[in-house]
């Protein structure tokens, strides 16, 4: 069954226990974080630390994330993922445990801290070449895009549309506006130039997505920090997600409409190179 981390606690996930009565299962009061590992390395897991505090930050929760980081470094080792090409470890903390009321309790009260790690399976060389669709939604989640947490069903319900058209992604549309991923971020390839939203509360700035903006300066590739119309992804030579479990990844179809000329691109074919060789994969 694996081990996971429950409350400072490191035990079999069969016997992990939560109350009934946690805010994060009455309200989804709670944030989290997915962070990569290559080899046992853990990719930069003090951005997702730095990004994590800032969450618990605007949801008044307290909690130092500093000791997250021997957590994650052991549930790699005790599931023996250490030397896996890649893995991840998923880490929540809620507000804790308290008699239900929408207000936040006024006693101290200790967070609730759960945390396990699990293998990633990387789509294949040949599969990745092929690229992948997506289809378009509604944008139905809150305002604050850029706290990330667990409050995530309009995330699901989106994804769900995808699952049953066929598809790999689903791209959130608001005010005409392709925003991003159910869970990562939106890149297209217009004129040439790689164009992805600019961090605003109507997106979650992701890791991964700072880290391919570094590789498009690395290669020299031209960047634009806009919002990308709807209309424009008739137009888009290449359109590519990111993520911490997308990595980057091509999509072909969009709407059972290609994306240029249906196949991966070279900016993308560019980008997720660069990005397995800088994590060492």
């Amino acid at each position: 069954m694996g081990t996971v981390y429950l409350n400072g606690e490191f035990l079999p996930r069969s016997e992990a226990r939560v109350s009934v009565d946690d805010r994060g299962f009455l309200f989804a009061d709670s944030v989290y974080e997915v962070s990569a590992a290559y080899r046992g390395r853990l990719f930069r897991l003090d951005r997702h630390l730095t990004r994590l505090a800032r969450s618990l930050k605007e949801l008044r929760i307290d909690f130092d994330t500093r000791a997250l980081v021997p957590v994650h470094e052991r549930l790699l080792v005790d599931n023996g993922l250490a030397d896996a090409p890649v893995a991840y470890v998923y880490a929540q903390v809620t507000r804790g445990a308290a008699p239900r009321s929408h207000a936040f309790p006024t006693e101290t009260i200790p967070p609730t801290v759960y945390a396990y790690a699990a293998p990633f399976d990387r789509p294949t060389l040949d599969r990745w070449g092929e690229g992948f669709s997506a289809v378009t939604v509604p944008d139905r989640r809150w305002a604050r895009v850029d706290v990330k947490t667990t409050a995530l069903l309009p995330n699901c319900i989106a994804l769900q549309a995808a699952v049953e058209a066929g598809a790999k992604d689903a791209i959130l549309v608001r005010d005409g506006i392709a925003l991003e991923g159910a869970h990562n971020n939106f890149w297209a390839v217009i004129d040439g130039t790689v164009v992805t939203h600019p961090v605003t509360n109507v997106i979650l700035p992701g890791i991964a997505r700072e880290y391919v903006l570094e590789l498009c300066s690395n290669l020299g590739l031209p960047l634009e920090l806009r919002p990308t119309m709807v209309e424009e992804l008739a137009v888009a030579e290449e359109v590519f997600m990111t993520g911490t479990t997308t990595e980057v990844r091509p999509l072909v179809q969009i709407d059972g409409r290609p994306v240029g000329d249906g196949k991966v691109g070279p900016i993308a074919r560019r980008l997720y190179m660069a990005f397995l060789d800088g994590v060492g994969a």
